[in-house]
């Protein structure tokens, strides 16, 4: 139905080859889009440079969103081999373990913040410099979770985070609407990932997720990958600020 060959997406947060955005990724390159991926650092690269070769990417880089020097090095490399960028798939996050695990009224200040920008304002400064590479438009996504807009137990602060993420996503999508950047949070159901192994008792939440949702099945980083994609073509354009909830219909049985 549609096809993203000529596309350029570039995808932060590849983290083995069960990482949603591994998922999109995948279905970004199936639809024939041209890929970027980023890496966190040198004990990561090892587990993602294969996967990104494996999967054609055209630009290998480290991306620690908290450095400015990369994030400008890495947009510098967009430019000179691209020229433009379509597609931007941002799925990280992060919270120190103590404030993850404990009560979110015990959370520290630093480790609020911490939270606060690489799960939500990393998105926003992502935004920014794909802007000037979109001057036909193009698509932003994140990766959101229903603790952002229910209690889950055991999520604890990444609740108020992803709240968080979920709004910047709506002003986003209002402000980059006029030059045709459409902005989405995608929010699967409880996946069995490397992020989510940090949450206590998640093999729990999984079980209850399988069992309670319409359809029985949990969603696979597949399922986030055709979404992702749908999302990025041109089909899409007009399709904006939405949270997607891609979770076999977990999300409305509460």
């Amino acid at each position: 139905m549609f096809d993203l060959t000529g596309f350029k997406a570039l995808v932060v947060g590849v983290a083995n080859d069960q990482s949603i955005a591994y998922g999109c990724a995948k279905a970004f390159r199936e639809q024939g889009a041209d890929l970027a991926i980023t890496y966190l650092n040198e004990k990561a690269e090892p587990f993602v440079r294969p996967l990104a070769e494996e999967l054609g990417a055209e630009i290998i880089a480290p991306l620690d969103v908290r450095d400015e020097g990369e994030l400008d090095a890495l947009f510098a490399m967009i430019t000179e081999k691209w020229g433009k960028l379509d597609t931007l798939l941002h799925s990280i996050a992060f919270s120190k373990k103590d404030d993850l695990h404990g009560r979110v009224v015990d959370c520290s200040a630093d480790g609020f913040s911490l939270a606060m920008d690489i799960s939500v304002h990393s998105f926003l400064r992502l935004i920014r410099k794909a802007e000037p590479l979109m001057p036909k438009g193009g698509t932003c996504m994140t990766v959101s979770f229903m603790g952002a807009q229910k209690v889950v137990e055991n999520y604890g602060v990444m609740g108020p985070v992803k709240a968080a993420l979920e709004a910047a996503t709506r002003y986003a999508a209002a402000e980059m609407g006029p030059k045709g950047i459409s902005v989405h949070a995608l929010s699967p159901g409880p996946l069995r990932t490397r992020a989510a192994s940090g949450i206590a008792e998640f093999d729990e939440l999984l079980n209850d997720a399988a069992e309670r949702a319409p359809t029985h099945h949990l969603a696979t980083i597949d399922d986030v990958g055709a979404y992702a994609a749908f999302l990025a073509s041109r089909e899409a354009f007009n399709v904006t600020g939405g949270i997607h909830f891609i979770d076999g219909g977990y999300s409305i049985v509460g």
